[in-house]
């Protein structure tokens, strides 16, 4: 940097924008740099009539910017990543991002309009992008907890603030918008932004929320991260930009803007893509309609490829899974307890007895996508779901749970001989082992879905210990790595997954 000791931060007037590029700021000035601010209104926030992917110019959030830097009136853009054209540039480049905040998309219904839609079976959303409505609307249909024969979508603009506000003005039921801007406003320090936070908490309190499971609605690509841009020759501002930028974030982003920009790009598109980095890989969920016509629907873990091999030494086939065990439901005493707690993680939902009645303002977290459609089918609200990742994903619901004084001290609701894991137990049936289960005699490969299952195919085929064996993360993973001894056990996000890499499509 040499003797360059202040730089200068553009961006948008929005509270949101200006929020991000405080964010940057605080950083660079713990290293040491002098920061200056200058925030206007950009193409998009001046026309808030027409819907995003109807206006014609590209970057309508960010090209307005681009003066600014080329002239030296500013020495680095802050952007939502997600408002950035995936064409290259030629002038300016993107060179940092801050670690990314949670990307999904969170859905809020008026509570006053919760017997109205139960009644007309009908739902009225507010978003303005094509993405949720295309992945969006089978969903509503089998999640919420009362049938739902037709989802329509209206469009919506302004900033986050304004957008909360027309759910409660407008003859709607609910509405979509990106979880990261509200967690950022509802965590945001600064008193300009207390106005905001007051329309957020008053909407959260007269709300039911979900959070939108990114294996059902993957977001726009590079949704929660920043992009920090400068002029290409600024190689003194990109070196100190370095010292914040958080390079998994950096490659997440530019993986989903590269995939978005395959099939063509812009907010149009009805393509949701999202790269979720874990330490056992990167999961790629993509899923949509490109303009072409072709349906888009991925879930992937990339891993080394295996063997094929025929689908009568693979377990488990349809229905063996829960082979091993019949389930006995204990009485309301051993879980009674359970009906008081504010917070309750379903590991299936068979672990939610047939008369148990959470409480009025319990949040409910689901182990995958099955158990929540089952919850929903017998008429509970579910809040979202760790999607298959197991239970030490974090749910990401710190800042609504501060805003709405929620406490989120979670209550596991599973059977009584689960492996303990983060959170305590309260155990709502029992597992009663079979005399035998199904004949695991040439067998080579097996996926478990549970430690128990595990532990009782062990016991009753011993041979089956030097298997290869597989499961999807969590703590049935934790636990075939502990039992068996070895430093990695295979991950597939699923059996579906798992089938597919050993060549078996049905069994």
């Amino acid at each position: 940097m040499g003797r360059r000791v202040r730089l200068k931060i553009a961006a948008r007037i929005s509270d949101l924008a200006r929020l991000q590029a405080y964010r940057v700021g605080e950083l660079l000035q713990q290293k040491g740099i002098e920061i200056e601010y200058a925030f206007r209104a950009s193409l998009g926030d001046q026309n808030q009539h027409d819907p995003l992917w109807k206006m014609p110019e590209k970057g309508v959030f960010t090209e307005d910017f681009l003066g600014d830097l080329r002239s030296g009136a500013a020495d680095l853009v802050v952007h939502s990543w997600k408002d950035l054209p995936t064409e290259p540039r030629t002038q300016t480049r993107v060179v940092a991002t801050l670690p990314r905040a949670d990307s999904r998309d969170l859905f809020l219904m008026r509570r006053d309009r919760l017997d109205q839609a139960r009644a007309s079976r009908r739902l009225r959303v507010l978003t303005s992008s094509p993405r949720r409505a295309y992945n969006l609307k089978s969903f509503f249909a089998t999640h919420l907890p009362f049938p739902v024969d037709d989802v329509d979508f209206e469009n919506v603009r302004g900033n986050i603030a304004t957008r909360v506000k027309k759910l409660f003005d407008l003859d709607v039921d609910g509405l979509i918008v990106a979880k990261a801007a509200i967690d950022r406003l509802l965590e945001a320090h600064e008193a300009e932004f207390e106005s905001s936070r007051a329309v957020l908490r008053e909407a959260l309190e007269k709300s039911h929320f979900m959070v939108l499971p990114l294996s059902v609605n993957p977001t726009a690509a590079a949704q929660g991260a920043l992009a920090i841009e400068i002029r290409s020759d600024r190689d003194d501002i990109a070196e100190a930009l370095k010292q914040i930028d958080c390079a998994a974030t950096f490659r997440a982003v530019e993986k989903e803007r590269e995939i978005l920009a395959s099939y063509g790009g812009g907010c149009h598109q009805k393509i949701g893509v999202s790269v979720v980095s874990r330490n056992y890989g990167d999961v790629l969920f993509l899923r949509g309609l490109t303009d072409a016509g072709e349906v888009l629907n991925r879930a992937d873990l990339e891993r080394a490829p295996i063997e094929i091999v025929p689908a009568a030494r693979v377990f488990p086939r349809a229905g063996e899974d829960a082979a091993f065990f019949t389930r006995r439901p204990l009485p309301r005493g051993e879980w009674g307890r359970a009906e008081s707690a504010k917070a309750l993680w379903i590991a299936r939902d068979s672990a939610w007895p047939e008369n148990f009645r959470a409480a009025r303002d319990a949040w409910i977290w689901t182990a995958g996508l099955t158990s929540w459609r089952k919850l929903a089918e017998r008429g509970v609200w579910v809040n979202g779901t760790s999607d298959g990742f197991g239970e030490t994903e974090s749910p990401q619901l710190d800042a609504l749970a501060k805003a709405m004084g929620h406490e989120l001290d979670w209550l596991k609701l599973t059977h009584a001989a689960s492996t303990r894991g983060s959170m305590p137990i309260c155990a709502t049936y029992e597992l009663l082992a079979k005399a035998s289960g199904p004949d695991l005699s040439g067998r080579t490969h097996f996926y478990w879905m549970s430690g128990s299952s595990f532990d009782r195919a062990l016991e009753l085929f011993p041979a089956i210990r030097d298997a290869f064996h597989a499961s999807g993360p969590g703590l049935t993973h934790e636990h075939l790595v502990r039992r068996l001894g070895r430093p990695t056990i295979p991950i597939y996000l699923d059996v579906e997954a798992f089938r597919t890499a050993l060549g078996v499509r049905k069994l």
